[in-house]
């Protein structure tokens, strides 16, 4: 992809170069990620601006949510990560899932430089929605004027998106030219990918790898609960040289796994009396639960509530229980019009078509003409338009890297996949590429054929909107 040289890269350089706290916070937070990135752009030859694409949107918060419900290092909106393949429930949001989302991401803009051939565009087409660049090229070339990404009429945000993206990769390129310190990303992994079929506590889990339970976080941002369930089998990340020691320490321990179990609400009781009867506060109840301050629970919702039982019952009555979020935010009222559909009216309210049939009791897409909806959303429907990443590069070394693995450093250049239930594989080599790359894993989120708009911009992007709130 072309280098951009133009005003607006000189003044984003200058923005950063004026926060270097902003900028050591935002590479500090990209080591754990960054090389697994590298890795999985060179693989697929897209520029390697693309892996730096979540400094832009998030500043490699994992979890940055924006105020249009964007969510992760690529910042999906919901809508766009189911349509990606990415699972949001009750315990986990893959759009948090670095290695699920970060395929979901460069699978949409393969798809996106496919359809408009020039990665600017595609990159354009990431931040505004790739129907607005359609329309916008379409307009130019009607009129007889250059198509290209610098001479389309687009919104500012736009305009800004990519200098922003040639000013970090300048940046990262020479620091020094800038006068900026930046911290050393290795050049190997960071972490290997562990599979596993039990459920497990978070805190359980971080104890059996030795480490602190923010840091496991930080790997696994996606579970939604103190308790890792809610599938077959389950995808944990660990730094690379606490994944042997954790799959070693998980098949010796005796020690429960589990301390949740399911509870359905009865008739007549209320969240402060099955706090007070499992030994927790009320706020405690409702966070553990994801209940907002307001919502109310009916009869029959299950809740997770600590164990006062066998452990393996315990675990049991996570598998057979159904658990969903309780709606928060606020209650909206649509008519439906001539012309109106199920997906583009959960598209406005960024949620999503299951969503509104639940609610409404639908059990058909088609609503006709006139029939008053119930939709519960954080946001207002102007506000619902969809958005999503772009990158830049990372400084990396000079040869091209080898296949990525899928599993932990047993030595230096070696690597073995970690298992829980299967013996492992053969060895693969370790790759020698960019900026630090944890190890890769093979990811179940496959994205249909059809694209979605994309999600928000982060909050720590400059010129962001309505962009994530990415850490400090």
């Amino acid at each position: 992809m072309p280098d951009i040289d133009d005003p607006l890269v000189a003044k984003w350089e200058q923005w950063y170069v004026a926060r270097p706290d902003y900028v050591a916070r935002m590479i500090d937070r990209s080591r754990r990620y960054l090389y697994y990135i590298v890795v999985e752009v060179e693989k697929r030859r897209m520029p390697l601006e693309v892996a730096l694409l979540p400094m832009v949107e998030s500043a490699f918060n994992p979890n940055a949510v924006s105020v249009a419900r964007a969510s992760g290092i690529w910042q999906f909106m919901p809508a766009t990560g189911t349509h990606y393949g990415l699972k949001q429930n009750f315990w986990f949001d893959s759009r948090r899932d670095v290695v699920a989302a970060t395929d979901s991401a460069l699978n949409y803009l393969q798809k996106l430089h496919g359809d408009f051939g020039d990665w600017q565009l595609a990159l354009a087409g990431y931040n505004w929605g790739e129907g607005n660049v359609a329309r916008a090229v379409a307009k130019n070339q009607k009129l007889g004027l250059p198509a290209d990404y610098a001479n389309l009429k687009m919104p500012d945000e736009t305009r800004n998106y990519l200098p922003k993206l040639q000013a970090l990769k300048n940046i990262v390129r020479d620091p020094e030219k800038y006068s900026i310190d930046l911290s050393d990303i290795p050049d190997a992994p960071y972490f290997a990918v562990i599979r596993m079929d039990r459920k497990i506590d978070v805190k359980v889990a971080a104890q059996l790898a030795e480490m602190p339970v923010d840091e496991f976080l930080y790997l696994n941002p996606q579970h939604n609960r103190p308790v890792i369930a809610g599938a077959d089998d389950y995808t944990i990340l660990l730094p690379i040289d606490k994944a042997e020691l954790f799959a070693a320490k998980l098949q010796l321990t005796n020690q429960p796994l589990v301390s949740w179990q399911a509870y359905r609400v009865r008739n007549g009781e209320t969240l402060a009396q099955i706090a007070a009867k499992y030994g927790l506060e009320v706020e405690a109840l409702r966070a553990v639960n994801g209940i907002g301050s307001k919502a109310k629970v009916p009869t029959g919702h299950t809740l997770l509530v600590p164990t006062q039982g066998p452990a393996e019952a315990a675990a049991d009555t996570l598998s057979t229980a159904v658990f969903t979020t309780v709606p928060q935010g606020r209650t909206f009222y649509y008519r439906m019009q001539r012309g109106d559909t199920l997906a583009g009216i959960a598209s406005r309210y960024a949620v999503s078509p299951a969503d509104i049939k639940r609610w409404n009791g639908l059990t058909q897409d088609s609503v006709a003409a006139g029939k008053t909806l119930r939709i519960t959303s954080d946001l207002a429907p102007a506000a619902g338009k969809a958005k999503r990443a772009a990158g830049t590069s990372a400084q990396r070394a000079s040869g091209k890297p080898a296949k990525q693995a899928t599993a932990v450093v047993a030595k230096p250049g070696a690597v073995k996949p970690v298992s829980t239930k299967h013996p492992p594989a053969a060895p693969q080599k370790a790759a020698t590429a960019a900026p630090s790359k944890p190890a890769a894993a093979k990811t179940s989120a496959k994205p249909p054929a059809k694209t979605a708009k994309r999600p928000a911009p982060s909050k720590d992007s400059p010129v962001a909107k309505s962009g994530a709130a990415a850490g400090s």
